[in-house]
């Protein structure tokens, strides 16, 4: 059995750990509000622009033009841009997308084709090094206010390479924040950008239907629409990975806390087992002592 002075020790070193974990995930919960705010209110924007670029599409019907809604008629090499962090303890946040993304390239080469990693954040080298997938492109040390920075560079790079036919398709692998406790791996297919057509045409109040006509030609607003949807969708993909991630470390630096204070608990039991056993023995010494005299 430990001694007295060794349980007494171990108590001491978890009680600072759970200090730390205590106030990691205060730290987390403060930032999770903030990350939630701008993720839930930058989804109403995406959904609008979604519906003006089908309208828009819809107009153009066959005659679309634009470049990043045209399919290449074959696939032999894509691209995958992979949202993990830069931080570590937030639970099975980063494995959970890295695992389905190793699983996703793994499907990708079996059917032939050459795949393009780009990562973002450093725990995605770290797990995919392991494995011997290295990153053709990647960025780390990402922070809220260099979103934007990022979104257009990585827009104009994913644009020239699906233009040029460098690549033929784009897939952004990222976690959509759903709860505190639920964080969904989401693959989604950047380019071509797949836009419905709506069949449905939109009413006024008073019920009749809204003819809208498009000045200049509906093919020059999709010049513009288009690209401004894609970096919507990119920067969509940060926030909702930023959300996460906070949501995720809050979770487990509670439940590092809890445990953190079952330990103790149970520490705590031994170290009282121990001090009785010891003044029992104590005690038994003593009285033998004084009947040997």
């Amino acid at each position: 059995m430990a001694s007295l002075r060794d349980i007494k020790r171990r108590i001491e070193g978890v009680k600072n750990t759970r200090q730390i974990t205590r106030a990691m995930k205060l730290v987390a919960g403060a930032k999770l509000r903030k990350a939630t705010e701008r993720a839930m209110s930058a989804r109403p924007y995406q959904e609008s622009l979604t519906r003006v670029l089908q309208r828009v599409a819809t107009t153009a019907g066959e005659d679309a033009e634009q470049e990043l809604l045209q399919s290449h008629e074959t696939v032999e090499k894509i691209a995958v841009v992979i949202f993990g962090t830069d931080r570590g303890l937030c639970g099975s946040f980063n494995s959970s997308i890295f695992r389905q993304t190793e699983k996703f390239i793994a499907e990708q080469k079996e059917l032939g084709r050459e795949v393009e990693i780009w990562m973002l954040g450093k725990k995605a080298p770290a797990f995919f090094n392991a494995r011997k997938i290295t990153a053709d492109w990647s960025r780390q040390d990402i922070k809220s206010e260099d979103y934007l920075k990022n979104v257009l560079e990585l827009g104009e790079r994913l644009t020239a390479k699906f233009i040029s036919g460098e690549v033929q398709e784009v897939y952004l692998a990222y976690n959509t924040f759903k709860s505190v406790l639920v964080q969904d791996p989401t693959f989604a297919k950047l380019l071509p950008l797949e836009v419905e057509t709506s069949e449905e045409t939109e009413a006024s109040e008073d019920g009749s239907q809204i003819d809208y006509k498009y000045e200049p030609d509906p093919n020059v607003i999709l010049d513009t629409l288009v690209p401004l949807y894609l970096q919507t969708i990119i920067h969509q993909a940060f926030l909702e990975t930023e959300a996460g991630e906070h949501a995720s470390r809050m979770t487990a630096m509670d439940n590092a806390t809890r445990n953190a204070s079952e330990i103790v608990d149970s520490l705590t039991l031994d170290y009282n087992r121990a001090r009785q056993a010891a003044i029992t023995t104590e005690l038994i010494e003593i009285v033998s002592g004084a009947e040997a005299l």
